[in-house]
């Protein structure tokens, strides 16, 4: 079954990816991430309340939020802060840089999850999932000298710096979802209840300490439907990408290739509703990158 729940949080991390193209299009970023992920936190919180009155009743379906030690909300807390920067630093590529550029990128993050699943968890990749492996990196390489098409400098670009970032901590966040999930067993709802409070509280932050101060040079802030839905897809991916993860058998390199494959729809439909540049040329690599995933998808 986790097979089919990272490809249900791939279907909706696309249309996520999408929406915040969208959201981000001159608009003020920190506002953005802030309603976005406050959204998300609203969505959970009645589940929060009644937790207290039908404690019973919400186990029963899997829904109950029960209280968690400090420890418990520390371990939470990092994964909050590292989504953060990682959405922080995606937010801002996706501003300057077309999304036909920085989701390809953005699908690096399976290797980086690859290596540090070998490395910590010790999982034992197959010659299959080798070749899948080094199928992705040559695509992403190649994704970079279409980037030169479209003046994108992949070496000087601060928009491609903050997208590689993004890609990296969005990896270790990965690999510390197994620790959470396999390790520390939490229920998917009380990680998603506490990380969304987490990360709205830092957003909230980041507004206050950096948006308020500069907001006529940064930019107003202008509300858009697409924000609304950001939070709700967020949440159902999230959902989803973590019901897997509660899978004894899961692969955690299996499973970030799984979810990054929201890649060829993100791609194709988005590169045609915002009209970029290059599309047909980027289908080769882009060919390339879903050639390693599915080597990755079908050596499991």
């Amino acid at each position: 079954m986790w097979i089919y729940f990272g490809l249900t949080a791939a279907l909706f991390l696309s249309l996520n990816s999408i929406c915040r193209k969208r959201s981000v299009k001159g608009n003020a970023l920190f506002p953005v991430l802030l309603i976005s992920n406050g959204i998300s936190t609203l969505l959970i919180f009645p589940l929060f309340v009644a937790s207290f009155f039908y404690p019973e009743y919400l186990k029963q379906i899997g829904m109950y939020i029960p209280n968690i030690a400090i420890e418990d909300h520390f371990f939470i807390g990092i994964k909050s802060l590292i989504m953060t920067c990682s959405w922080v630093l995606t937010f801002y590529a996706l501003k300057h840089l077309p999304i036909t550029i920085v989701t390809p990128i953005r699908a690096a993050g399976p290797f980086f999850t690859f290596l540090g699943a070998i490395i910590i968890y010790r999982e034992n990749p197959s010659t299959l999932q080798w070749v899948g492996f080094f199928t992705i990196v040559i695509s992403m390489l190649a994704y970079s000298q279409i980037g030169k098409k479209e003046g994108i400098i992949f070496k000087s670009n601060k928009a491609i710096f903050a997208i590689i970032g993004a890609t990296f901590l969005g990896a270790c966040s990965g690999l510390y979802d197994k620790f959470l999930f396999q390790y520390q067993q939490y229920e998917v709802i009380t990680v998603q209840w506490w990380f969304f409070c987490y990360v709205t509280i830092f957003m909230s932050a980041l507004v206050y300490f950096v948006y308020l101060p500069k907001k006529e040079e940064i930019g107003k802030f202008t509300w858009h439907w697409s924000i609304a839905a950001i939070g709700v897809l967020m949440l159902l991916a999230d959902y989803f990408y973590f019901k897997g993860l509660q899978d004894p058998e899961v692969l955690i390199m299996l499973m970030s290739a799984l979810k990054r494959s929201q890649i060829l729809f993100t791609v194709l439909i988005g590169g045609l509703i915002f009209k970029e540049k290059n599309k047909k040329l980027k289908l080769i690599p882009l060919c390339g990158v879903i050639i390693g995933v599915l080597c990755l998808i079908y050596s499991a």
